[in-house]
């Protein structure tokens, strides 16, 4: 398992016990995280489960051009620290990463 935490803008705070293997945003449709839609399923075609990644214990995998494709059509606003958390599985080694939730998914 690793903690993450889930902080919607308007600053309340969901933290969860996300199981290793898992991803960012499965972890959030699974405990219902508001603010997450998934309309993929996780597929990384549709940029519903975007994220600001505010603070990771270890480097993320890079952004490759598919994701980078989608983040820069996101409902908010792309930001340097934007990821889609789909792409973002969970390790033992993510455990107290940080996201912050866009204020529209689509």
């Amino acid at each position: 398992m690793a903690t993450v935490t889930y902080r919607q803008p308007d600053g309340t705070v969901t933290v969860l016990d996300v199981p290793v293997g898992s991803t960012v945003m499965r972890g959030a449709l699974t405990n219902g995280v508001e603010g997450i839609e998934g309309e993929c399923g996780g597929d990384g075609i549709c940029a519903t489960c975007h994220v600001y990644v505010d603070h990771s214990p270890v480097p993320l995998p890079e952004i490759d051009e598919n994701e980078g494709e989608l983040l820069d059509c996101t409902s908010s606003p792309r930001k340097p620290n934007s990821r889609l958390s789909c792409q973002l599985p969970v390790t033992e080694e993510l455990d107290s990463l940080v996201v912050t939730l866009p204020a529209t998914q689509v």
